[in-house]
């Protein structure tokens, strides 16, 4: 077993690295975020197209995000 002190920080280390916007999906999801390529989050991209700060990807937190994000995969891989 491991313990939180072995755990990765929250925080993706990602944030600050330049991104395109993901492709969409018919209905406009992901809106525009782009897919972070160290935690395959969604994430927000800032001004000059870097990634914002945000936490490593833990799971969606619905059931609808969940079938979006399924659903995008599925359409354009990872």
């Amino acid at each position: 077993m491991w313990s939180d002190l072995q755990a990765d920080p929250p925080a993706c280390p990602a944030a600050g690295t330049p991104a395109d916007p993901a492709p969409l999906l018919a209905d406009g999801f992901p809106g525009g975020r782009a897919v972070c390529p160290v935690c395959w989050a969604f994430v927000d991209r800032d001004g000059d197209g870097l990634i914002e700060p945000h936490d490593s990807w833990r799971g969606d937190e619905s059931r609808g995000e969940a079938d979006r994000r399924r659903e995008w995969f599925n359409a354009y891989g990872w």
